[in-house]
């Protein structure tokens, strides 16, 4: 949704669609889609899923089997000499994992790669925002520019008024010089709007790598979702994830405490004999003095402070939305008012006071501050849209309006 404003500068009246738009604008939507397209910083995020997805596929492996390979009495002195009576023993020996430990490892695995894949999502809020920001200011900037245009053709009649006077011998000379200077200085402020405008769209463009001068933009300013939503899905999901990984750390720090196995069997070559002998062992370790008891009160504490993190940065974010979306409607009643209440009186004012500057009633210094009263009221105009374009892309940001836009879930 807009809130158009051209027509209302025109008409002076209730703000409604210009009648002519641009062929084929670029919309919000689209400036994010190709932002979040062609971001590094998103490809980075990317690409620490599929880190993620690697560790779980990790964390799936047993341990490797150990083969040992030992000589006795390979050298010595008299019948113990070299290799006259070793004796050889082959072993194999597996580490028998217990107390789930492969289990929770995998499971930590998994919620590494929600973390990843919901910081990947945030990351494409986060541009989706700096995009609106950037969106909304080459808006205004257009408006700035189409502003300064009308102030520079009322400049001109103004002059060409002040020139009858004067030729007519009706205001002095001067009249004529000031009328000359204002309208050089509103030539000025209409270069300095259309190079603001470049600049802003060239700011915008930069987001996947153009240069701007191609973008047309719609007409008016961005309004944000009439619907009350709360806080973005994303920042729920990272929260989650982010407490369900810690979970599992707690898991897999109470699995260490149960100790491992290790089963192993082989053959032993009797070389004075030229027999053959089948050797099995098993190693079990006591556990008498670690339990891993440190680690795995450090990983709960660590669970518990995710947990009031979240929690404290969702009621910040509620409180923050509320600000916000207070700010975003003062901001828009502003603007509105200005547009809507304010600009035409100046607009009536200053047809006013030309009629009667031409039928010799008021002074061209009448003319003048009527101009600028226009003049002041665009200005406070900008003033009111640029505190709504920084309170708006922050309230999308929080309800995640773009979430959609941004890109799907990660495979």
């Amino acid at each position: 949704m807009k809130i158009p404003l051209r027509a209302g500068l025109l008409a002076g009246l209730a703000l409604v669609w210009p009648a002519v738009a641009l062929a084929d604008p670029l919309t919000l939507d689209e400036a994010v889609h190709r932002a979040i397209t062609a971001s590094p910083g998103i490809a980075a995020r990317e690409a620490g899923v599929r880190s993620a997805q690697a560790g779980r596929a990790q964390a799936d492996v047993r341990p490797n089997p150990v083969l040992s390979v030992e000589a006795e009495n390979v050298a010595g002195t008299g019948p113990f000499s070299v290799l006259n009576q070793p004796e050889t023993t082959v072993t194999y020996a597996q580490t028998i994992e217990r107390g789930g430990k492969r289990e929770a490892r995998v499971a930590f695995a998994q919620y590494d790669i929600a973390v990843a894949r919901a910081s990947a999502r945030l990351a494409r809020l986060e541009i989706a925002e700096a995009v609106e920001r950037a969106f909304v200011d080459a808006q205004i900037a257009q408006e700035v520019t189409w502003l300064a245009q009308q102030r520079l053709t009322t400049e001109h009649q103004l002059q060409t008024e002040a020139v009858r006077r004067v030729r007519g011998y009706r205001d002095p000379l001067f009249v004529e010089t000031q009328a000359l200077a204002r309208v050089t200085e509103a030539q000025l402020a209409l270069a300095e709007a259309q190079a603001r405008q470049a600049a802003a769209q060239a700011h915008l463009a930069s987001f996947w790598g153009d240069d701007g001068d191609t973008i047309e933009l719609p007409r008016g300013i961005e309004r944000p979702d009439r619907h009350d939503h709360g806080l973005a899905d994303a920042d729920t999901a990272l929260a989650t994830a982010a407490i369900d990984r810690a979970q599992a750390a707690v898991t897999v720090e109470q699995t260490l405490a149960t100790q491992d196995y290790t089963v192993s069997g082989g053959l032993r070559h009797l070389r004075e004999s030229g027999d053959f002998a089948v050797l099995a062992g098993i190693s079990i370790p006591l556990g008498r003095y670690d339990r891993n008891q440190g680690n795995i009160d450090r990983a709960r504490a660590e669970r518990e402070r995710i947990e009031w993190e979240a929690e404290a940065a969702r009621l910040e974010g509620l409180r923050q939305l509320a600000n916000l979306r207070a700010e975003a409607e003062a901001a828009r009643l502003r603007a509105d008012g200005i547009m809507q209440d304010v600009y035409p009186h100046t607009q009536t004012a200053l047809a006013q006071v030309r009629e009667g500057y031409n039928r010799g009633g008021f002074r061209f210094s009448d003319v003048q501050d009527a101009a600028d009263a226009i003049n002041e009221v665009q200005a406070q105009w900008v003033e009111a849209m640029t505190r709504y374009r920084d309170v708006l892309s922050r309230i999308d940001r929080l309800t995640g309006r773009f979430d959609a836009v941004a890109g799907e879930e990660l495979p």
